[in-house]
């Protein structure tokens, strides 16, 4: 393929062996790591550092928009490292013709966000483009968190750890699809869009023995877990009937042949750490939170899924998806 696709975005297959040909041109010990964020040592303290762009299609859709997503995405990412969010940068790409109105609206929505999650923006910037360059506006984030008194967390499960998530799967994908395409189904369902650093602390609180966290955006958690068996030469067994999907979500993702496990979802996390502090860190994700598997060391490098009915199959990374643009 030479050529850029919609695909190679998406979050699965496509995108990893793009990724992985631009990582080889800027290899270094650091972003070889390949976490959410990267950890840098500055004097004596550790610091999280991340960036990421948003697209968002549309940039208004149930229980949040393109700047709430900004800010929650990027605080998350820096989470997942272990680490305490402080600061974030907000760079804007404007289409002309963009209303004033629209963009105070999502100004307000980046303020209100940022506060609740106890961060400051401390930095941005501004670029116009010509109209049909950009779908009204695009968003860039950078963040800066510290790492205080523990080991950072990696992006290597080990042989044993329980696999747990902070609630149901697909919320953000489905609900963003579903007014993006004017499907026309009433739905009560909305993004699940949040801020997680709150959570995360609450988890490191209860237990010294995280190995993994990791927020399955886009290819949904079926790609996360991809992800993490692979960077960890081991395998990862997971329950269908543990993940907890909504009716709501489940109904439309069976309508339009979705498979909810590969559906973006931006306020969600899985936590793997010792069976023995399990029970501890599932009280501190909260009362949505459930054991989805274990890890094991067969099957390296492979996700494999114990069905409802009792069988079990592969659940491989995503290769091509028909939702862009929902992170």
């Amino acid at each position: 393929m030479d050529k850029i696709t919609l695909a190679h975005g998406n979050g699965g297959k496509l995108m990893h062996e793009l990724i992985e040909r631009l990582r080889l041109k800027f290899s270094s010990r650091i972003l070889d790591e390949m976490a959410d964020a990267a950890e840098l040592r500055v004097a004596k303290s550790r610091i999280a550092f991340s960036t990421d762009s948003y697209v968002v299609k549309p940039i208004f859709f149930p229980g949040g928009d393109i700047g709430k997503l900004a800010v929650c995405g990027t605080v998350n990412d820096v989470s997942m490292k272990g680490a305490r969010p402080l600061f974030i940068s907000l760079a804007l790409v404007l289409e002309e013709g963009l209303e004033i109105g629209v963009l105070d609206r999502i100004a307000d929505s980046v303020r209100k966000a940022a506060r609740k999650a106890k961060v400051q923006v401390v930095t941005g910037d501004i670029k116009v483009v010509e109209k049909g360059a950009a779908d009204g506006i695009f968003i860039n984030t950078s963040g800066i968190g510290v790492i205080e008194g523990r080991a950072s967390i990696g992006v290597r499960a080990r042989p044993g750890d329980v696999i747990l998530i902070n609630g149901p799967v697909a919320d953000h994908g489905m609900a963003v699809l579903n007014v993006r395409e004017n499907l026309g189904f009433r739905s009560s369902i909305k993004s699940d869009c949040d801020n997680l650093n709150f959570q995360v602390e609450r988890c490191l609180k209860a237990s010294k023995n995280i190995s993994v966290m990791r927020d399955p955006t886009r290819g949904g958690l079926a790609t996360a877990l991809n992800e993490i068996a692979a960077s960890s030469n081991l395998g990862i067994e997971v329950n269908e009937k543990d993940i907890p999907v909504r009716r709501s979500v489940k109904h439309l993702c069976d309508i339009l042949g979705f498979d909810p496990l590969y559906v973006a979802n931006e306020g969600k996390f899985v936590c793997f750490v010792k069976a023995k502090d399990a029970p501890g860190v599932k009280k501190a994700m909260g009362p949505s939170a459930r054991v989805i598997g274990e890890v094991t060391t067969g099957h390296k490098k492979e996700v494999r899924l114990r069905t409802s009915v009792g069988s079990s199959r592969i659940l491989p990374t995503l290769l091509s998806t028909p939702l862009p643009r929902i992170c």
